[in-house]
């Protein structure tokens, strides 16, 4: 990953992978993947925001580079989203702006509810907004109606001792079936090389797995969030030709926000790599019309 330190980080929580550009002087920003990806997925965005900013990319808990937690309920969105908080302690960052894509999205929500003087200003991508019960559920109806078949991989992974079973030595074709079939625009062969790697990553396959099979706690802590309102302006950025996060998830964002801005780029799931360009602009806009730095 050119012109990025690339090492570990040592938290209260664990050992995390962690990418890092930019003047360490300068503002931070934290980037937060989702799954099946890791802390790379951001090259083409950090790239275009490190001349401004101290970007800061760390690796989800259990993929990347970061430890291989075995037990399920580490993977929680909210105890993601405590390590989160984790590893701006570790760095020393009292508050910064937030950023996360699918998984990364939830948790960087969850860390957003649990210290809201630390987040300044959340940036989400193609994640549904947890509190959010209207949108959410008009979305799920959707699904349904339309009987899409895209959500086999919950199911999949939520089922015990398949996915170790049935995805080491085929992380190629497994992780292939969701980053080149879900790109509009083709995905970028340096970072499916590296996520490939990071997946081959002994464990990987279970704890890859966990961030499914904690989904019946995270749906009940999601209820009982139904309504909570953030206390920072939010950025949605959607991918509109996602098959899985589809438009009807942005719809009731004001629900949940006092300042939420929506913006729509013309892309699938991995909107950040589709459009790395367009993306930064759009955080660095928010960034700058919100916070002035």
């Amino acid at each position: 990953m050119a012109d990025f330190e690339v090492g570990q980080l040592q938290t209260a929580r664990g050992r995390f992978g962690l990418r890092a550009s930019g003047d360490p002087d300068a503002p931070p920003l934290l980037l937060v993947h989702g799954w099946p990806e890791s802390s790379y997925c951001w090259k083409g965005v950090a790239e275009r925001l490190a001349g401004d900013y101290r970007v800061l990319a760390p690796d989800l808990r259990g993929l990347g580079d970061s430890e291989r937690t075995p037990e399920r309920e580490a993977y929680t969105k909210r105890n993601l989203g405590a390590d989160i908080l984790a590893v701006m302690d570790a760095l020393d960052i009292d508050a910064c702006p937030l950023i996360g894509h699918d998984w990364g999205g939830a948790a960087v929500q969850e860390a957003a509810l649990a210290a809201p003087g630390r987040v300044p200003a959340l940036v989400l991508l193609n994640i549904h907004v947890l509190p959010n019960a209207r949108g959410n559920l008009v979305a799920q109806e959707a699904m349904r109606e339309r009987a899409l078949p895209y959500i086999w991989y919950q199911f999949f992974q939520g089922a015990p001792g398949l996915a170790e079973a049935m995805i080491p030595g085929n992380e190629r074709a497994w992780l292939g079936y969701f980053l080149r079939t879900w790109s509009e625009a083709g995905y970028p062969p340096d970072a499916f090389e590296e996520h490939v790697r990071c997946y081959a990553i002994e464990g990987t396959p279970l704890t890859g797995a966990n961030f499914y099979r904690c989904y019946k706690d995270d749906m009940a802590r999601w209820r009982e969030l139904a309504g909570t309102r953030f206390a920072m302006p939010g950025l949605y950025i959607h991918g509109v030709k996602d098959p899985v996060i589809i438009p009807e998830y942005t719809r009731h964002l004001d629900d949940v926000f006092d300042d939420i801005r929506l913006e729509t780029l013309e892309a699938a799931h991995f909107v950040q790599e589709e459009k790395p360009a367009e993306v930064a602009a759009l955080i660095r806009g928010f960034v700058r019309d919100k916070l002035a730095v």
